[in-house]
């Protein structure tokens, strides 16, 4: 199956990001959301991004207006009826994420994939949203943060996905130059069981005193060879998404995801991170 046309749902940071992977790749791109400015919003991601690789030369203002000519912000989701494949990437809320795949589910023509990239809840739960016949092109795919870098996706079948469809997926994301890996559907996937153990320590050696959160970025830097450290790439996640994905691992897992009072504190302060202007870090809101 060749995908030439891509849904995304969801214009935010990872919406946005994801989007444009696919548009980098050649691939026309359908980007929805609630609204029309959030969905312009996160063509103005996509532009900002691509500023940022003018600046180090890694691409030239031709690449730029041709990748962003092949993406269609928008409200409407019956323009993803003739879409190959379609992401979602709405808030990591199970009803939410139902809801949005109720409605793809009749939109779009019987042969396109739905995939999700959930961190953490279930694909063979999310797949019950659809019609049985649609449930064998249901898979999760996992892209790691920030997107539009990072190579890393998971790719997660559930119990019904088809063998067909994993394939399929997998070699897209080879094409659009990502490194899938293939994940049994457990909850927290293998990424975010890893991430979230490592930055639960880093947030007991903030809680006790033993070094300050621009010294443990330090050493993920300087000593673990990380490219960002873990108190800012947290910072760029979003603490509310961290959080209650750390109450998702805990319930299923117990005492080794509780979730950190550090975070916790940020979150009922409202100090969410990049997209609040204040986190472990202050931004400059734009």
């Amino acid at each position: 199956m060749t995908m030439k046309k891509i849904g995304v749902v969801g214009a935010g940071m990872m919406g946005a990001e994801i989007a444009l992977c696919f548009a980098r790749a050649g691939m026309d791109v359908i980007l929805a959301d609630i609204k029309q400015e959030f969905a312009d919003g996160g063509k103005q991601k996509q532009a900002a991004i691509l500023d940022k690789q003018i600046a180090k030369g890694r691409t030239t203002e031709e690449v730029k207006a041709a990748t962003l000519s092949r993406v269609t912000p928008t409200v409407d989701l019956t323009l993803m009826a003739d879409c190959d494949l379609v992401v979602e990437a709405v808030l990591e809320k199970l009803e939410i994420k139902a809801g949005t795949f109720e409605k793809l589910d009749k939109i779009c023509k019987p042969e396109t994939i739905l995939a999700s990239n959930t961190s953490s809840i279930s694909i063979t739960k999310l797949a019950s949203s659809v019609s049985k016949e649609r449930a064998a092109n249901f898979v999760g795919t996992h892209f790691n943060s920030p997107a539009s870098v990072m190579k890393l996706v998971e790719v997660i079948p559930g119990l019904l996905t088809s063998q067909e469809t994993a394939d399929t997926v997998t070699k897209v994301l080879l094409d659009i130059e990502k490194e899938p890996v293939r994940v049994k559907d457990v909850t927290g996937f293998a990424l975010n069981r890893l991430f979230h153990v490592f930055y639960g320590e880093a947030m007991r050696l903030i809680e006790e005193g033993v070094a300050s959160p621009e010294d443990i970025d330090k050493i993920c830097l300087y000593g673990l060879g990380h490219p960002v450290g873990i108190c800012k790439l947290l910072d760029q996640t979003g603490h509310d998404l961290n959080v209650s994905v750390d109450q998702i691992l805990f319930d299923a897992y117990g005492e080794r995801f509780r979730p950190s009072p550090v975070l916790q504190r940020f979150v009922d302060s409202g100090r969410l991170g990049r997209k609040s202007g204040e986190g472990f870090y202050s931004y400059e809101k734009k």
